[in-house]
């Protein structure tokens, strides 16, 4: 089998051996007018503009974009939104240019963000503008959701269209967030039929769940023959959750992963929700052994952040935390699935597109290189605010690959 290549979006740049071919790679801080793409430009100039020192002058404004309560304003939050948005954009683009097979990031799967508005502690929907890019090179892409809350942002983004089909998975009901997700939910015009829902009750187990997913997916990838995928591993699906309410073990919750991974089509795969902050970290690490076909020992190594992972140190959850009821029976799950496959059945098998020319990615250095005195040391913050290109790496001093073969 064909080696996947790997890259993984960070904010410095190194590069190692890992059975496959992996590579991290620090992306550019997203420019305003590349959030633009998606989001309106008032709403993105505000969230340059806003700081906590200064948020009281605003309370209109504040209440317009929905910021506060579940969006906080706080120190740093558009460089936040940047950096995230940077790498999901960044991500997207080095798949379109066939620089690696599938690209991670991590930091990136904030799927709630409106066009004009904050949700759920998502800002700027960087899925979104992951996907615009991909539409740039394929004519369809396929977007799958697997954190406890519904993909709502990227649905409704793409609510019209057929380019983009989004399949979500997600606890519905009992007024949980977002409130949106129903089965019924299917699209609109041209988009009929391309927006798919797989709505879920509590205590949802492994065995269930991927049973589930991957009936679907397969149909899904059958009938639409999508160009690309992206799949967003919001972890808060995970047993023990501090906000979540399914029963899924981390090798119930990577094995979508590796699922989806083994249709060898263009792999974008982002972070999510997830607020049991230890669980979570399990969570991508493991999965990201799996898009490596490379099994961790469940032993955690030492680090600095080994405290978090007492009393056992291991990857897995402790099965303690397993204790809601399933409350999908085999009956409802059937129904769901049964209602899926009929809306797929309505769709025109794999709908064509015309190609248009492909727009250029932007490229916008915000410093000048000619002025720079390469003796110079920068701190680390300043490096991080320099961008690096595709096929730009450092040189000399700052290199940080040279000592990447002992790590």
């Amino acid at each position: 089998m064909k080696p996947h290549r790997l890259c993984m979006t960070h904010h410095l740049v190194l590069s190692y051996e890992l059975h496959n071919k992996m590579e991290v790679y620090r992306p550019h801080k997203a420019y305003p007018v590349e959030l633009a793409q998606f989001h309106s430009p008032d709403y993105v100039e505000f969230l340059h503009r806003i700081t906590p020192d200064t948020q009281h002058l605003f309370s209109n404004e504040l209440a317009k974009y929905n910021l506060g309560e579940d969006c906080p304003v706080f120190e740093n939050l558009f460089e936040f939104c940047q950096i995230y948005a940077g790498g999901t954009i960044d991500a997207a683009r080095r798949l379109n240019n066939q620089l690696c097979d599938i690209a991670i990031n991590w930091a990136g799967g904030l799927h709630h963000a409106k066009k004009c508005e904050a949700s759920g502690f998502c800002y700027i929907n960087d899925l979104v503008l992951g996907i615009l890019e991909l539409l740039k090179y394929h004519a369809r892409v396929l977007y799958i959701d697997i954190d406890v809350h519904h993909g709502d942002g990227v649905e409704e983004a793409f609510y019209f269209t057929d380019r983009v089909m989004t399949v979500s998975f997600h606890k519905f009901g009992d007024m949980f967030f977002p409130g949106t997700g129903d089965v019924k939910e299917i699209g609109g015009k041209e988009g009929k039929f391309y927006a798919i829902n797989v709505p879920l009750k509590d205590g949802i187990d492994d065995t269930s769940f991927t049973r589930l997913f991957k009936a679907i997916i397969a149909k899904v990838v059958e009938t639409y023959q999508p160009g690309a995928i992206v799949l967003q591993c919001g972890a808060d699906s995970l047993a023990g959750d501090r906000l979540g309410c399914f029963n899924l073990s981390i090798d119930g919750h990577s094995e979508c992963v590796r699922f989806v991974k083994k249709f060898n089509l263009p792999l974008l795969v982002t972070g999510g929700g997830g607020y049991t902050k230890e669980n979570v970290a399990r969570c991508w690490a493991v999965e990201t052994g799996v898009l490596l076909d490379t099994e961790l020992p469940n032993e955690i190594p030492e680090n600095e952040y080994i405290k978090y992972f007492a009393p056992d140190y291991s990857l897995k959850i402790p099965r303690g935390n397993i204790i809601l009821e399933n409350l999908n029976s085999k009956s409802y799950l059937s129904a769901i699935k049964m209602q899926v496959f009929e809306n797929l059945r309505n769709i025109q098998h794999a709908p064509s597109v015309q190609m248009q020319e492909v727009p250029p990615d932007f490229y916008i250095p915000d410093f000048d290189e000619d002025e720079q005195n390469p003796d110079e040391r920068m701190d680390q913050h300043t490096q991080d605010k320099q961008i690096q290109r595709d096929d730009e790496y450092y040189d000399g001093d700052n290199d940080n690959d040279q000592n990447m073969d002992d790590a």
